[in-house]
């Protein structure tokens, strides 16, 4: 992992386009966060344009957060010509195990087309390895499985990288590992830290063919950012401002002193 850095500094250089169909809470946050870690963001939903613009773009994000039947359909539409393309597809599955509808569309979306990533909290991907569990909107919810063997067996199953966010991250392809435990509870205050996670690992996987290790690189990148934003803070709201300041400060020295990442 000693590369971690070295992904970072080849996104700042490259600025990766990544296409974003997301959530429209947290939609402004996912584009700054892109920008401050050195990527192009994009954010188009209308069918009529999503195909074109995903022929621009270098990954494609996602997140069924504030989910439509429209935007499902254009999803559907922006997955399949992302696998034509050959870029990653990262889906977020935001608030999966809420509700029917939302599990459903889950469903639908990964028959629909070939997901590189699936990322979510513990009970949200329990729901996607067929659990039954209950997530409160988008909070994790209370799951007994061992989330390695969890995030391992699905991945094996759905040959995709699965991420589980949470105080433990837990990133797995189904051959490799890997925990990171960088990242402050503050972050949990604060609503879409997880949807701007999902936009940085986008960045790292559009540069990095090695989807689990650009995942848990970007994670560790990202937390650690938040780690040294906290220090500084007042609360979420000073936070904020801070966290997109101390992004751009993220050097190969800091990266190096204070990853916490291990391999399973």
């Amino acid at each position: 992992m000693e590369k971690i850095f070295e992904r970072l500094e080849k996104a700042r250089k490259t600025s990766p386009l990544v296409h974003h169909i997301t959530n429209y809470v947290t939609v402004e946050n996912c584009a700054n966060i892109t920008k401050s870690f050195g990527g192009s963001p994009v954010m188009a939903d209308a069918k009529e344009e999503v195909c074109d613009m995903v022929q621009l773009a270098d990954s494609l994000v996602l997140n069924i957060g504030t989910l439509n039947n429209v935007q499902i359909e254009s999803m559907k539409l922006a997955g399949q010509t992302a696998n034509k393309k050959g870029i990653p597809v990262v889906l977020d599955v935001c608030g999966a195990g809420a509700t029917k509808y939302r599990n459903e569309m889950c469903k639908e979306l990964m028959a629909s087309f070939k997901v590189s990533v699936v990322k979510g909290n513990l009970s949200e991907i329990a729901t996607i390895a067929g659990l039954n569990v209950k997530t409160k909107g988008v909070d994790s919810g209370s799951v007994s499985a061992d989330k390695y063997e969890l995030a391992i067996t699905l991945a094996n199953t759905i040959k995709a990288v699965v991420v589980i966010t949470g105080e433990e991250d837990v990133v797995s392809n189904g051959k490799d590992t890997y925990s990171i435990k960088n990242g402050v509870q503050i972050m949990g205050r604060i609503v879409g830290t997880g949807c701007m996670a999902t936009s940085v690992m986008a960045i790292f996987c559009a540069i990095e063919k090695n989807y689990a290790l650009a995942c848990a690189s970007a994670l560790v990148c990202y937390e650690i950012a938040a780690e040294n934003a906290e220090k500084t803070s007042d609360g979420p709201g000073t936070f904020i401002s801070n966290f997109f300041d101390k992004i751009l400060m993220l050097s190969e020295i800091s990266v190096n002193k204070m990853k916490k990442i291990s391999k399973v």
